[in-house]
């Protein structure tokens, strides 16, 4: 094993131990993940965006200061990063997968970005994304980014070209967002941990709404301590984010070591709502009776989340409209199909309509609330189908039950995103095919740390975390992105 490859296979917590001890510096960082992406990038093309050269500008001048005394323990010491091309870096493309965008510089980086350059961490790429959301990341930029455990799948979205980055070692840590499920999904599908983290927690760019309690930016890992890091390192109040939280007292770093058992957990394969893969709900449902060896009460039990599928289209298409429904006029026949459609719903919402999503998601939280008042978490499937061809561009039934919009498959997160509660993929099994299918782990509000000390009493039962990086397996199609069949 080369130098490189043994950097690539560190965890970002002992790559961060490391160059806090300046056993290493983040210039070996860069080159490492440089070389890892020249030799498995061009299969799975998560980070089409790249940097290299300036990136090792900015590790040799941080390795000329003077690093700080008592460091956070979100401090990063110089550990090299991939923003997602829906976040701005100075400089650098934003394109958000999209023509309309494909040659738009950042003149300034976003809060996220900035908090985490602030935390010691050195941008070298840009993950891929859907254009301006899904999950199947493909674009007709960059084209379609594909599942380092069977190139022939889809590595989810939108935040798949992040998920695959870290599964395939050409990244420690990444960051990634969530909407509908776009943190979660993804990690399922490559085998990685990725978080929602209660709204506030972490400062969002100002390309948002800037009271939207929807759309969250969160960390990605190979593991949950991993996790626990990014999460400190992103977890800094920004004045320009009213939403945003002050740090938490106790770093999340510290609530993953040593961490008890949960006292009673719900477990749900559907969450009342709708069909799941049968192999899928019973991975999950096995994952989650491992909690009771620990000595947790594991039941059979669910809120009541009815009607929150068509509350959360009413709010997502509300947003759609608001943040893209004036690129319709001049730009329609350059935008995706399934995005328009939802752009228009959003433009063709009535003040009913509105009203009825906004009581129903207040009713739906104190519904949730309650249940959280007799059981420290849930759990259920992060997605109710296990990963499928990437030329596919969406499910469109589950079993015998067929689907009537392109994010009705998506159910088991969006719905949840509703809540604004913090919720965690973790890896959990694979299927008889080899994927990897998620455990979404989901805590009442603000207890994100509970949601990361569950995930760490279970990851070690599964074995996951200690198969990555993978090589990518499988040889990728020639055929055209998705979307064109």
């Amino acid at each position: 094993m080369t130098a490189h490859e043994e950097l690539v296979r560190l965890s970002a917590t002992e790559a961060v131990a490391r160059l806090r001890r300046r056993e290493i510096t983040p210039l070996e960082l860069v080159d490492a993940a440089a070389a890892r992406i020249e030799a498995v990038d061009g299969r799975v093309n998560a980070l089409p965006i790249r940097f290299i050269e300036q990136a090792r500008d900015t590790a040799r001048r941080f390795m000329a200061r003077t690093p700080p005394q008592d460091p956070s323990a979100g401090w990063l010491a110089g550990l090299p990063l991939a923003a997602k091309d829906f976040n701005d870096v100075e400089g650098q493309r934003t394109t958000f997968g999209s023509p309309i965008f494909a040659d738009a510089v950042a003149p300034t980086s976003d809060h996220t970005v900035a908090t985490l350059e602030a935390s010691g961490g050195i941008f070298m790429a840009k993950s891929n994304v859907p254009e301006f959301a899904g999950s199947n990341t493909f674009n007709p930029v960059f084209g379609a980014t594909r599942n380092p455990w069977n190139l022939a799948m889809t590595a989810g979205g939108s935040s798949g070209g992040a998920a695959a980055a870290l599964a395939s070692g050409t990244q420690w840590l990444a960051m990634g967002s969530d909407l509908g499920g776009s943190l979660r999904i993804p990690a399922s599908y490559c085998g990685i941990v990725g978080m929602r983290p209660s709204v506030g927690r972490v400062p969002r760019g100002s390309g948002l709404p800037a009271f939207d309690p929807l759309w969250t930016e969160g960390p990605m890992a190979r593991n949950v301590a991993d996790l626990a890091l990014m999460l400190d390192a992103l977890a800094v109040p920004h004045p320009h984010d009213p939403l945003v939280m002050p740090a938490p007292d106790v770093p999340f770093t510290a609530a993953v070591k040593g961490p008890r058992p949960p006292r009673r957990v719900g477990f749900t394969p559907n969450l009342g709502l709708s069909s799941v893969d049968p192999e899928v709900a019973d991975i999950c449902r096995a994952a989650a009776m491992r909690l009771g060896a620990a000595g947790t009460a594991v039941d059979e039990a669910c809120p009541d989340f009815s009607g929150s599928i068509e509350t959360f289209q009413t709010l997502r298409a509300l947003l759609f409209a608001g943040l893209r429904g004036e690129l319709l006029a001049t730009e329609r026949e350059r935008i995706n199909p399934s995005i328009v459609w939802n752009i228009e719903k959003g433009l063709e919402l009535g003040v009913d309509e509105i009203i009825r999503a906004e009581r129903e998601r207040t009713a739906l939280y104190h519904r949730v609330a309650t249940f959280f008042d007799r059981y420290d978490l849930l759990l259920c499937p992060t997605v109710a189908v296990p990963p499928f061809p990437v030329e596919q561009p969406y499910p469109t039934r589950i079993g015998n039950e067929e689907l009537s919009s392109y994010i009705d498959w998506m159910f088991l997160t969006f719905v949840v995103t509703l809540i604004g509660c913090p919720a965690l993929s973790l890896p959990c099994g694979l299927t008889r095919s080899g994927m990897p299918v998620g455990l979404q782990i989901i805590g009442p509000s603000h207890a994100d740390a509970a949601v990361l000390a569950a995930a760490a009493l279970l990851e070690g039962e599964f074995g996951i975390a200690d198969r990555l990086p993978i090589d990518p397996i499988g040889v990728a199609g020639e055929g055209g992105a998705p979307g064109s069949v």
